[in-house]
């Protein structure tokens, strides 16, 4: 059995860490942070990224995949969409491409960063990283529909001058994100709920098995028993103040983080980068640690999932906010960024076509995510 579920709830840090980040939060929220406190509120933003982490985990355990992988990526964007409206609101015309840019990152971070990582350590593992093609591929193509209706479109619309949708037209996209986040929530979870379970049971089975001593010798916690419903409901709780905390103390560190980018130069867009890196750092490292376990359908449901909900909530938050909202709504992509989404489109429908991925594949989308990176620092 994991040792988490064996540890005191009054000693284990998963419990103490996102309480104190809170803390820490209340203390920071809506203050100059000097330069010590802005180092303790990172290291309290760290913290609470490894304890949501640790309890997201916990309740992937209770409820079985792909719920599991669905409570991370939800509870994450939901607070993600509160930040971006909130820097929004306090930002004026300074923060009129931040949900794009935002957005936009974590398609890139989800779908080149995530699944890059996954399939390099899924392959690095058992030399060829497995996984359902039937609901990855269903969630390329929600991914994909998503990001060009609500990302691309606007650039070439001829309602409204700039990259910007009209009223109506924003209304149509809010409404389609929203419709079809909906029937992809309802397609994973009930409908075909098989298309999105790790592949290859038995073998896992097998591999349990043989890993059964090195588990009870504490080097191995991925085939622990299942948590008590009263331990699941205790972490998910942990898990929604350590994402608060997460996001909240983004917000907090924020201006420092702009600052800095101005003081090097850097263009504004960096800064909603840096944001969706942060934001999106639990369901990184859950990502990772389920490829570790020959899970590499679970990391492709996180990948996938935060990416639908990243655009499927914000675009509809972003649209009902902007009615009290003053200032331009910058969502179209520049050429760079079309270029970037398109070979990513592409590129991410051969790997997952054939169900089954090598090193390479995983090195071309980490490639992707690097030159992401670079152009965003040196467009």
């Amino acid at each position: 059995m994991s040792t988490a579920t064996n540890k005191s709830p009054r000693t284990d840090w998963t419990v103490l860490v996102p309480v104190v980040a809170l803390v820490a939060l209340v203390f920071s929220w809506g203050r100059d942070l000097p330069g010590l406190a802005v180092v303790l509120v990172s290291l309290c933003l760290a913290g609470a990224v490894l304890a949501a982490v640790h309890h997201a985990e916990v309740v992937a355990l209770r409820v079985g995949e792909p719920f599991g992988s669905l409570v991370l990526a939800v509870a994450v964007t939901v607070i993600e969409v509160a930040l971006i409206v909130t820097l929004m609101a306090d930002g004026g015309d300074k923060t009129a491409s931040l949900a794009r840019d935002t957005v936009f990152a974590a398609v890139m971070i989800t779908c080149n960063g995530i699944v890059g990582l996954s399939l390099l350590v899924g392959a690095l593992r058992n030399r060829v990283a497995v996984f359902n093609a039937e609901g990855s591929g269903a969630a390329l193509a929600t991914v994909a529909t998503l990001a060009v209706l609500s990302l691309v479109l606007p650039t070439f619309t001829t309602s409204k001058p700039g990259p910007e949708f009209s009223a109506a037209q924003l209304t149509f996209a809010a409404v389609a994100s929203l419709a079809l986040y909906g029937l992809f929530i309802a397609v994973q979870t009930v409908r075909h709920r098989d298309y999105f379970l790790p592949v290859d049971t038995h073998r896992i089975r097998r591999e349990a098995a043989r890993a059964a001593a090195a588990a009870a010798a504490g080097e191995d916690e991925d085939h622990a028993e299942p948590p008590t419903a009263r331990a699941a409901h205790i972490s998910l709780g942990l898990l929604l103040v350590a994402l608060v905390a997460v996001v909240g103390n983004a917000k907090a560190v924020s201006p420092t983080i702009e600052e800095g980018v101005a003081r090097a130069g850097l263009p504004n867009a960096v800064v909603g980068v840096i944001i969706a890196l942060l934001v999106l750092l639990p369901e990184t490292l859950a990502a990772v640690r389920a490829a570790r376990r020959d899970r590499v359908q679970t990391s492709l449901n996180l990948a996938y999932g935060s990416a639908i909900a990243s655009i499927g909530l914000t675009i509809p938050a972003i649209a009902l906010a902007s009615i009290w909202m003053s200032g331009p709504l910058l969502l179209g992509l520049g050429p760079v960024h079309m270029v970037l989404l398109t070979l990513t489109i592409v590129v991410s429908a051969l790997t997952i076509v054939p169900g089954r991925a090598t090193l390479l594949q995983g090195g071309v989308h980490l490639v992707l995510f690097a030159a992401f990176l670079f152009l965003a620092v040196s467009p």
